[in-house]
């Protein structure tokens, strides 16, 4: 009896810690989004722009800054500092997205575009996150898949920087969407089941897949939807 009720505190301990995680990392996954927003907006109002030279060069500057940022977080993942080195990454991510946010302003319904992008975002996020946690599947197989590619996508981006061919980019947006997507599925699901068992790098996670997500969604918006009227 004894051992039973031993199991049974076991069980609802890693369960109430879990949970603890998730409740955590959907908290600090909204909280990021105002530095972003921040950061988005500071760079329309002033049209920061980082990288203003060769494509490839600001490419592998961004990735510099980006794994920098990476390291950082994971060094101080464990404590209250890791929190606002994430927070300053999202700022950062926001600086980047200036640039298609006021791209998409220039179109006369740039505005619903990009509500209709950040609806479509949240509703792709509200749909793989009940899979995750409703589910009796296991997703973690699908890391390799998911790997290769992102691998395929980092690749052909890197191709269209010189070839420049819009057919390949919007290519590039619809299996992202796909891939990212697949990622929350994935990613959620590590928390719920405890493979990832740290709240900020489960929200770093999380907020890639939507921030991606979001991006190319805007994308494809803007080549379909966009008006110059």
């Amino acid at each position: 009896m004894n051992e039973r009720l031993h199991t049974f505190s076991s069980t609802s301990n890693v369960a109430v810690a879990r949970n603890r995680v998730m409740r955590n990392t959907y908290w600090l996954l909204a909280l990021s989004m105002i530095p972003t927003v921040l950061g988005a907006w500071l760079g329309v109002q002033f049209h920061i722009s980082l990288f203003a030279g060769s494509p490839m060069i600001s490419f592998m500057l961004f990735m510099a800054i980006a794994f920098g940022f990476f390291y950082a977080i994971e060094k101080t993942k464990n404590s209250g500092l890791g929190v606002a080195v994430l927070l300053g990454f999202t700022f950062f991510m926001g600086l980047m997205l200036s640039r298609l946010i006021e791209y998409t302003l220039g179109f006369s319904n740039g505005g619903s575009l990009i509500m209709t992008a950040f609806g479509g975002t949240a509703l792709i996020f509200g749909a793989m996150a009940t899979v995750a946690t409703v589910s009796k599947r296991d997703f973690s197989g699908m890391s390799k898949w998911l790997f290769a590619g992102l691998l395929v996508i980092v690749v052909a981006s890197l191709a269209n920087i010189f070839l420049h061919l819009p057919a390949l980019q919007l290519t590039i947006s619809v299996v992202a969407i796909a891939i990212f997507s697949a990622y929350m599925l994935f990613d959620v699901q590590q928390v719920i089941n405890g493979g990832e068992t740290n709240y900020i790098s489960a929200t770093l996670r999380i907020y890639l897949d939507v921030y991606n997500v979001f991006v190319n969604l805007l994308a494809i918006l803007g080549i379909f939807g966009g008006n110059r009227d």
